[in-house]
């Protein structure tokens, strides 16, 4: 490893060490994980089907037979974030080895991965109930979040603990799902929707707040123009258009959210890169004659990216609150799992159910809290003159 980067990644070593030194920051991190775990391993917490069961002496796994290609997927980049992260490379290394093993994953799971197509939901509960089996091991919640209990008889709205029969802790939906398993695996589209759209916006801006800051001049004022134009954008006006002429899609959210998102992170990198490319090191590196994108993207963005990341811990907070406001409108995912539906059903009634508001709303004010506390802790330790005045 050279000694730059030897600098590069003490100095990050660094950062993180005085912004995880906040409590704020740690239980944001901590909620943070929590979130991740869930949403990764939703489909062994939150299911209809058994985990293991044991049939006339035979063993096996139902719940595997109905994992869909996405599922592999986020078991994949966990074990691979578990795999890289005590590698001493450096961090555009391990994204870039990441980004190369979820290609080369998706393409094998959307191959390969073929879950059975007729979902019958009740049916091992059925057969459980009639002592068809040796015995059964079920999902710490054994409910899917499709899973409408049709077997119960007349299921629908149900506060938290109201039936003897079976226990819904957080209650059921207006449908009679159970809202705990319906708020694990909504946290997979928070978390997805979240940073795929921050990351859209994160690489956009960069590129263009790059090449801005560095030429500066001509490429300045037409990126600075670029940059009024899409912040007049109105980004939830926006969905709600693509929501009217294309339908509901959670990639038409994502997209949307990230290409209206760019300008912030675009200024932070100008004003970084205006101010870096008088900078020694930057000169050296032209005196050498190398490549545009190794002087802008190699040696002037690890210095810069301060401000982009704090700005980012805000953005996927932004990218999960607006997803959420369509949800809440009744503009959101079709039957899929969401904070901000389910919200919604707190009021569709013609009486307020408490649980209905309670849960999901608790859960989007705590992620949106966390990220924000992360973001602060991180401001801080970056900027020096906030660090002395603390």
């Amino acid at each position: 490893m050279s000694r730059t980067a030897k600098r590069r990644q003490s100095y990050w070593r660094r950062i993180l060490g005085q912004t995880f030194i906040r409590w704020g920051a740690r239980l944001g991190l901590l909620w943070v994980g929590i979130l991740a775990l869930v949403g990764v391993f939703a489909p062994f917490l939150a299911s209809s089907f058994p985990l293991l069961l044991s049939h006339e002496g035979v063993i096996r796994s139902p719940v595997l037979n109905y994992l869909q290609p996405v599922d592999v997927l986020f078991l994949v980049a966990f074990i691979t974030l578990l795999l890289l992260y005590p590698w001493q490379i450096t961090l555009l290394r391990k994204f870039l080895i990441m980004l190369s093993v979820l290609a080369v994953a998706a393409l094998f799971a959307y191959l390969w991965v073929k879950p059975q197509q007729l979902v019958i939901y009740e049916q091992y509960r059925v057969a459980d109930a009639a002592g068809e089996y040796d015995w059964v091991v079920y999902a710490p919640v054994p409910f899917s979040p499709k899973d409408y209990q049709r077997d119960r008889g007349d299921t629908g709205l149900e506060a938290p603990l109201s039936q003897q029969s079976r226990a819904h802790w957080f209650g059921t939906e207006q449908n009679g799902a159970d809202v705990l398993s319906r708020m694990v695996h909504a946290s997979r589209i928070a978390l997805g929707i979240g940073f795929v759209a921050t990351g859209i916006a994160m690489l956009l801006g960069i590129i263009i707040g790059g090449l801005m800051g560095y030429f500066s001049g001509v490429v300045d004022i037409l990126g600075m123009r670029l940059v009024e134009i899409f912040e007049a954008v109105p980004t939830l006006f926006l969905l709600l258009t693509f929501v009217a002429f294309f339908g509901r899609s959670l990639y038409i959210m994502m997209v949307i959210i990230g290409i209206t998102s760019w300008p912030g992170y675009a200024r932070y990198v100008r004003a970084e890169f205006l101010r870096l490319r008088k900078q020694d090191f930057v000169q050296a590196a032209e005196a050498a004659g190398l490549p545009l994108p190794s002087i802008l993207f190699r040696h002037m963005l690890p210095n810069g990216m301060g401000p982009v990341l704090v700005a980012a811990s805000f953005g996927v907070a932004s990218a999960i609150l607006a997803e959420a406001t369509l949800s809440f409108l009744g503009l959101g995912l079709v039957d899929d799992p969401s904070w901000g539906e389910m919200l919604n059903q707190a009021v569709q009634s013609s009486r307020f159910n408490w649980w209905m508001a309670a849960f999901p709303g608790g859960a989007i004010f705590l992620t949106v809290f966390a990220y924000n506390l992360i973001g602060e802790s991180l401001r801080d330790a970056i900027d020096p003159y906030l660090s002395k005045s603390g």
